[in-house]
C-alpha cells in the first residue's frame, strides 16, 4: 500500500514536472514560430492577422531578401567571421588549457589567474585602446579587426571552461600513451581532444552565439557596405524596408538559421558539457 501511494506521488510529481516545461518550452519557441510563419505573409496580412497561418504561403520574400537587399553578402560576410573566429579560439584556447591542466611549471598559477582575470574585465572597457589598436596595425575596415577581438575575447572563458574538462582526464591516459611512444602534440591531439569533445562543444556555442548577433564592434570597425555582417546590414535593412515586415522577418529567418543548425548538431555535445560542468562543480 505504502509503495503504490509513493508512486502515485511520484508519478503526479512527474507529470506536473513535464507539464511545467512543456509549457516553458511553448513560450520560448512561439516567438521563433510566430517570427517564420510573419516570413510568409504579405506586410498587410501581418497586421491583419498577426497570429494566423498565411493564406498563401509567399516564398518569394526570401528570393527578394537575399537577392535584392545583398542579405546574401551580409550573410557570408558573418559566416567568415563567426567561423575563423571559432576555429582560432578553439585551437588556441585547448592548446593553453592543455599545457595549463597537465604541466607543472613555475609560472602556471600566474598564467591561469592571468586568464581568469580577463573574465572579470568587459573587453568594451577598452574600446578606445582597441581602435587604435588596430588603427595602428592598419586593421580597421577589415575582417581582422573582428576576428582578432572576438579571439582575445573568448580566450579566457574558454581557458577556464577547457582547463576543468582537462584535468577530468586520469594521467593513466597520458602516462600509458607516452610508454608508447606519443609525443605530446600526438597526446593532445589523437587522446585528450576527444575526450574533451563536450567542452569543445560548449565553448564553440558560447562563444559563436554572441559574435554571430554582435552589433557594436562592427559598428565600431566597418564601414564598407560590402564588409558588414548581419547585425550591422539589418540596420540598412530595417531603414529600407520599414513598411514592408515580411521582408523583415524573412531576413530575421534567414540570419536565425545557421545558429539553430548549430545547436541542433551540437546539443548533445553541448548538453553533455553542461552536465559535465555541473558534476564537476
Amino acid at each position: 500500500m505504502h509503495s503504490k501511494r509513493f508512486l502515485w506521488q511520484r508519478g503526479i510529481k512527474e507529470t506536473l514536472t513535464y507539464l511545467l516545461l512543456v509549457f516553458f518550452a511553448l513560450i520560448f519557441v512561439y516567438p521563433l514560430v510566430l517570427m517564420i510563419i510573419s516570413a510568409f505573409k504579405s506586410t498587410r496580412e501581418i497586421f491583419a492577422d498577426p497570429f494566423g497561418l498565411p493564406t498563401v504561403w509567399r516564398f518569394e520574400n526570401f528570393a527578394t531578401v537575399w537577392g535584392k537587399a545583398r542579405f546574401n553578402m551580409y550573410f557570408v560576410n558573418s559566416i567568415m567571421v563567426t567561423l575563423i573566429s571559432t576555429v582560432l579560439v578553439l585551437v588556441l584556447s585547448s592548446l593553453a588549457a592543455f599545457a595549463l591542466s597537465r604541466y607543472k611549471f613555475r609560472l602556471n598559477s600566474l598564467l591561469y589567474m592571468f586568464f581568469l582575470a580577463g573574465i572579470m574585465i568587459p573587453i568594451r572597457l577598452g574600446i578606445l585602446p582597441l581602435f587604435v589598436l588596430m588603427r595602428n596595425l592598419d586593421l580597421l575596415n577589415t575582417h581582422w579587426s573582428l576576428i582578432l577581438t572576438y579571439v582575445s575575447s573568448g580566450m579566457p572563458m574558454s581557458v577556464f571552461l577547457l582547463t576543468g574538462f582537462f584535468k577530468t582526464i586520469p594521467k593513466d591516459l597520458e602516462y600509458s600513451a607516452r610508454i608508447d611512444g606519443c609525443s605530446d602534440l600526438r597526446i593532445f591531439y589523437q587522446i585528450m581532444l576527444p575526450l574533451v569533445r563536450p567542452g569543445l562543444a560548449t565553448v564553440a556555442l558560447v562563444n559563436s552565439i554572441p559574435w554571430w548577433n554582435d552589433f557594436f564592434f562592427p559598428l565600431l570597425y566597418i564601414q564598407t557596405d560590402r564588409l558588414k555582417t548581419i547585425p550591422l546590414g539589418m540596420t540598412l535593412f530595417f531603414g529600407q524596408y520599414m513598411t514592408d515586415w515580411s521582408l523583415l522577418f524573412a531576413g530575421m529567418v534567414i540570419a536565425s538559421i545557421p545558429l539553430l543548425m548549430m545547436y541542433l548538431t551540437m546539443s548533445k555535445q553541448f548538453i553533455s558539457g553542461l552536465t559535465a560542468g555541473a558534476l564537476k562543480g
